[in-house]
């Protein structure tokens, strides 16, 4: 099985994995592919420097392991999901959610994620 992270998901499983659920551990352990949206570094970046996320290391250190993990593909945003990101029939203003659940409905796969606007819009949404 596909799967797609959000941010949140990603910073849990990947540096603090107590705070998934029972049902996104299961999804992101038995996933064949798990797929994050390079926009999800951009907006980690953009959070450790306005210093309302600390990580253990540098983004630049964070992004190397990502690289290194089995069965994960950092995709970037493409004109296509920028194209998808447009077009979703959502009022949600976030830059960052709306390309993530485009990534998601292009992939055609469930989507890990604890946000409730999220889970309201995209109906295959694992928390």
């Amino acid at each position: 099985m596909k799967i797609v992270l959000d941010t949140s998901a990603l910073i849990y499983w990947t540096l603090d994995s107590g705070k998934l659920t029972d049902s996104a551990q299961f999804a992101i352990e038995n996933a064949t592919e798990i797929i994050i949206s390079s926009i999800s570094i951009w907006e980690i970046g953009l959070k450790v420097k306005r210093k309302k996320l600390e990580i253990p290391l540098s983004i630049h250190a964070y992004v190397n392991k990502l690289n290194q993990l089995a069965h994960l593909e950092i995709q970037p945003v493409t004109t296509e999901i920028w194209l998808e990101n447009l077009v979703l029939d959502w009022a949600h203003r976030d830059p960052a959610d709306r390309t993530i659940v485009a990534t998601a409905v292009l992939a055609g796969c469930p989507l890990v994620s604890s946000d409730r606007e999220i889970k309201r819009f995209y109906k295959n949404t694992v928390w």
